[in-house]
């Protein structure tokens, strides 16, 4: 009897959930209470990127002139859960796409600042100096808020198809309190305007337009791009960001001015320095078999040959033989 009734009263309590869910227009969803900040006034960072792109760690079509490896400047926001400046499997802003593909971040800029209470008025919007090497560090220092307590920023890779790293809406705040220091790897996305496969690749528009995806070792699956390495599990990171909670949590009234070192600092900061990456060798397929050469009414030899696409590196598989033969009879004996 005492079950039965209970059933009931659980039967009568989900009735009256989603009638009152319709009456109000509201679906019956729990809230998401985790993603309150409940931190009071505000906090201050310094985020830190370190590039780790590295010959050693990514061998494959490593630029090394014109342009050679680097990253450009960091474009970045703080705002609240309902913006994203870029986003996983959704489909990149034309701010984003001129961004990703020649490191111009006008558009870009305009679209976050029209994003209006959604970002932290002008104070959201940060930026840090492009680093002109592979490895290096940039750094700058930006003011968060319990309304507006998520932080994403987008790097570009150059040279790069429409390639870059990034954050999107990664939470400082963690119930009333806000992250004192947090490290992340980062590893490259294609923002899906360009169909290049390698990083020096000519401009090759995208039609339709593809959802940004994650690059892996694996994916795109296709010899020629700069990133497969089948051998490989999961791509190194690429690049890395550091972010720590400044203890003065003095409020500042202008933007303050990023701060840069390109020089690799000392000690084991740059991981990916130490990453050595197997780059097997690649060559071309078999030209066609040549012409018979030998003696009329004897046996010959006919040769065929291919070529090395990309020489092997950090001890990967060495190159097969290039040429090949076989017996043969000559077919121009009279």
């Amino acid at each position: 009897m005492e079950k039965m009734t209970s059933l009931k009263v659980n039967c009568w309590l989900q009735w009256l959930t989603g009638t009152l869910a319709l009456l109000s227009g509201v679906p019956a969803m729990p809230v998401d209470v985790d993603r309150v900040c409940m931190a009071p006034s505000a906090a201050k960072y310094r985020l830190t990127f370190t590039g780790q792109w590295t010959q050693t760690a990514f061998p494959k079509h490593y630029p090394l002139y014109r342009p050679p490896a680097q990253w450009s400047p960091i474009i970045g926001v703080t705002h609240s859960s309902d913006y994203h400046i870029w986003q996983r499997n959704e489909y990149a802003s034309n701010g984003v796409r001129e961004f990703s593909e020649r490191a111009e971040a006008w558009t870009l800029i305009k679209e976050v600042e029209a994003a209006g209470e959604r970002i932290q008025s002008v104070y959201g919007l940060f930026s840090a100096p492009a680093v002109v090497g592979g490895t290096g560090q940039a750094t700058t220092e930006f003011e968060v808020y319990a309304r507006h307590s998520l932080l994403s920023f987008i790097v570009c890779i150059v040279p790069s198809p429409d390639w870059f790293v990034g954050i999107d809406s990664l939470n400082l705040c963690e119930g009333d309190n806000w992250i004192e220091n947090i490290s992340l790897d980062l590893y490259p996305y294609d923002a899906g305007t360009d169909s290049g496969f390698t990083f020096s690749s000519p401009n090759f528009e995208t039609i339709p337009q593809d959802k940004i995806t994650q690059i892996t070792a694996s994916f795109p699956s296709h010899p020629a791009n700069s990133f497969y390495y089948p051998r490989l599990k999961h791509l190194p990171p690429i690049a890395k960001v550091s972010l720590t909670k400044i203890k003065n949590n003095q409020i500042f009234s202008l933007p303050i001015q990023p701060t840069q070192s390109n020089q690799i600092p000392s000690g084991n900061e740059i991981d990916g320095s130490l990453i050595n990456t197997p780059l097997d060798c690649e060559v071309s397929v078999w030209s066609p078999w040549g012409l018979c050469k030998g003696q009329c009414g004897e046996k010959g030899v006919k040769h065929r040959t291919r070529y090395i696409h990309m020489h092997p590196a950090n001890n990967g598989a060495a190159c097969p033989p290039l040429e090949e033969k076989k017996l043969c009879i000559p077919d121009n004996c009279v």
